[in-house]
């Protein structure tokens, strides 16, 4: 992705979200140099990467996003990378819908980091739904693509988002709304219908269960 993008520049201030084990925490912090800064996050402990300053949190909690910006200080986010995924169950649409929405929530939580310009690169898992966070994505950014690396060509479901130039506002149908609202809203069209629900066992804290509407009947 670095190759063929050039998302990280020297200089750079990174996040990294889902940064266990820390692969993409160490190529940032070569990437981003001695006058670069690299911030790494996971709710799983870290081994300490050279040149990056790791906290073990949610980055959805106020707490977590409070500890980020102690550490930026006067700087801002550059780039927002993440690899997160859940511990997979095994079972396609279950990891699919919760890898979606992680991807969904981080976004969301970028979008208080990334400033004008500024990058966000994510893993998602090919399926239902993803359109949605395509389209939200596409508000928020100028030029978004999906990308798949060598790496994960053997398994087709999993590639990656690409978004590039964060725009200084949203495109109209976005503003006012949250990128994970867009997403429930796309599903909702498809006939999906949303569900809380407890994903404890999937590594993640939070979640949704899809429903068909006639299952539902």
């Amino acid at each position: 992705i670095q190759e063929r993008f050039g998302i990280i520049r020297p200089g750079d201030a990174v996040l990294d979200v889902g940064c266990h084990p820390g692969g993409w925490a160490q190529v940032a912090a070569e990437e981003v140099g001695n006058e670069g800064l690299v911030i790494g996050v996971d709710l799983l402990a870290t081994s300490p990467v050279e040149g990056a300053s790791i906290i073990i949190g949610d980055i959805t909690e106020e707490g977590t996003i409070t500890r980020i910006r102690e550490i930026l200080g006067e700087r801002e986010l550059n780039v927002v990378v993440s690899d997160i995924s859940p511990n997979l169950t095994g079972r396609y649409d279950t990891d699919q819908t919760i890898s979606l929405e992680l991807s969904t929530l981080v976004l969301d939580a970028a979008m208080g980091f990334i400033p004008p310009g500024g990058g966000f690169v994510t893993k998602i898992f090919q399926g239902t739904g993803v359109e949605g966070l395509v389209d939200a994505a596409s508000d928020r950014f100028s030029n978004v693509q999906r990308y798949s690396p060598t790496a994960s060509r053997s398994a087709s479901s999993e590639t990656y988002l690409i978004c590039q130039n964060r725009l200084p506002k949203p495109r109209p149908r976005a503003r006012g709304k949250s990128a994970m609202e867009q997403l429930q809203r796309h599903l909702s069209e498809l006939g999906i219908v949303v569900e809380e629900r407890d994903v404890e066992d999937s590594g993640a804290k939070v979640g949704f269960r899809r429903i068909a509407k006639k299952e539902e009947e």
